[in-house]
């Protein structure tokens, strides 16, 4: 099922490009992603409420390297798994729309994006997890390279080097954990442990790559630059998937193989997550364009999620993962919003709007919505995310709680500072009156409700995603006492089996 999930985009990507027409074209990818998201919903109905990776599928890829095709699902993987199959039709039903210049080679490259990322969230070998890692990166450059603004080709050139540089180091540590291990397989590596001198230089390695991905201060320069120019199904997949990469690499690979080193870092990572949460939101409020706004609340927001992860305790890390599907929805309809409004009068500056409640009702009661759920208001899923986030990062430091605190009121005033300036006050600009500025239709209205409707779904009955997400998070080291980390790497003679729960054949020898 697995691998259906995760080559049925790029099966449909091919198909596309084959398509002789454009309205094919249009349907034929709308199609792959709806089929993608219905084999993802596929996983829900037999799924196990255990820590264990499920439908694991293992083949020998390259033998003599001891290189496998090894893919599995957890709880920490689940539902980014869901979000991307659910955020890309979205993102492909607003193209269609609105592309209009090669949308063949556009909607394929979206489709390929989904197959890397897709692959980067279901790969347990690392080989395997790098080439997904790398090859997310062409689409996207490629889609601001040549459908963004008017500096499109600078900032997919800065996006793809930030990226690939720390790539680079990556791929150095992962070979020096082959060399050590005598596999590339994530469990069997996690199970046999590391020695912590090992831990402490593989794990700055692979830091420095998610941190410049998340983006995490001061790595984070390459973000805003390239949000503004790429297109708005960019940017929905880009705040809403992309980033994820980041703060799932440090989940799934860095606080598993690198629990001493983690433990060590984890003061300096959640300073740096503070600073960027500060940062990003006070840069925000100085913002006179729209799109860029949105760009440095995610600076903010995924600042968050790096802070949740490393208060090393269960609330915080169950929190954290909450909170990367509460920004994927939330902050992928924010630029689906901005991106419908430019689409209408060409400008993104704050100020060329105002009074649009008066023409445009039924958008700024979406965009209403989609800002509260952004700024965590009690009853929507952002403020569920939030919430356990303070909760684990108090446990573990009250400083950094209180810190962390003021950044959600920061993204308060930012966000309603927006609403402000667009959707109220009296209406004076003549482009923007209701003759002029037609409201949502119901194609922009389908693509925006299964997003509000799951920001309520989540705000108010967060434990079918946490029920799902917490056993995986408990059976990390990182969340049990520093004792049990301790006393591992003191006698390796006491150690963890991992066994698949669909295939009991691919326990970890």
């Amino acid at each position: 099922m697995l691998s259906v999930l995760t080559f049925l985009p790029l099966v449909g990507a091919v198909v596309v490009l084959l398509a002789p027409s454009d309205s094919l074209k249009r349907w034929l990818a709308f199609g792959a992603t709806i089929a993608t998201f219905v084999v993802s919903l596929l996983l829900l109905p037999g799924w196990q409420e255990i820590p264990d990776m499920q439908f694991v599928e293992r083949y020998e890829w390259m033998p003599g390297s001891n290189i496998h095709y090894h893919l599995g699902v957890d709880g920490i993987s689940l539902w980014l798994v869901l979000l991307t199959t659910l955020l890309m039709p979205i993102a492909v039903a607003f193209s269609n729309q609105h592309v209009k210049q090669n949308l063949g080679g556009f909607l394929a490259l979206m489709l390929m994006m989904e197959t890397a990322v897709l692959g980067v969230f279901l790969a347990l070998d690392l080989v395997l997890f790098y080439v997904f890692w790398e090859f997310s990166l062409i689409p996207m450059a490629f889609l601001i390279g040549k459908w963004g603004s008017e500096n499109r080709v600078y900032a997919a050139i800065k996006f793809f080097l930030y990226t690939l540089a720390g790539s680079a180091l990556m791929l150095v540590a992962i070979l020096a954990l082959y060399f050590h291990g005598g596999t590339f397989d994530l469990l069997a590596l996690q199970e046999a442990g590391l020695p912590p001198g090992l831990q402490q230089l593989a794990f700055l390695a692979f830091a420095l790559a998610f941190a410049i991905k998340v983006p995490l201060f001061p790595f984070h320069t390459w973000l805003p630059d390239a949000h503004v120019e790429a297109p708005t199904a960019g940017s929905v997949i880009l705040a809403g998937v992309l980033l994820k990469l980041g703060t799932y690499g440090f989940l799934r690979f860095a606080l598993p193989l690198f629990p001493v080193a983690v433990s060590n870092y984890a003061s300096l990572i959640s300073v740096l997550a503070i600073v960027g949460i500060l940062y990003g939101a006070l840069v925000a409020l100085a913002q006179r364009d729209l799109k860029s706004l949105v760009a440095y609340s995610s600076v903010a927001h995924m600042g968050f999620i790096v802070l949740g992860i490393f208060a090393l305790n269960e609330q915080g890390i169950s929190g954290a993962v909450l909170q990367m599907v509460n920004h994927g929805l939330s902050t992928g309809a924010l630029f689906l919003m901005v991106g419908m409004l430019y689409e209408r009068r060409h400008t993104r500056l704050m100020e060329d709007y105002g009074g649009l409640w008066a023409s445009v009702p039924v958008f700024c009661f979406f965009f209403l919505v989609v800002a509260m759920s952004s700024a965590g208001l009690p009853g929507l899923n952002g403020f569920v995310g939030e919430f356990a986030i303070l909760l684990g990062t108090y446990k573990s430091s009250p400083v950094f709680a209180v810190l962390g605190t003021s950044g959600v009121i920061l993204a308060a005033w930012y966000l309603l500072h927006a609403f402000r300036q667009v959707a109220q006050g009296k209406l004076t600009n003549p482009a923007n009156f209701k003759d002029k500025l037609p409201d949502l239709n119901w194609g922009e209205i389908g693509q925006l409700l299964p997003l509000v409707l799951l920001f309520f779904a989540i705000g108010l009955a967060p434990n079918f995603l946490l029920d799902k997400i917490n056993p995986s998070v408990a059976a990390l080291e990182v969340v049990q006492t520093p004792m049990v980390v301790e006393e591992r790497y003191a006698d390796h003679s006491s150690l963890p089996t991992f066994t698949s729960v669909n295939n009991p054949q691919t326990t970890v020898d």
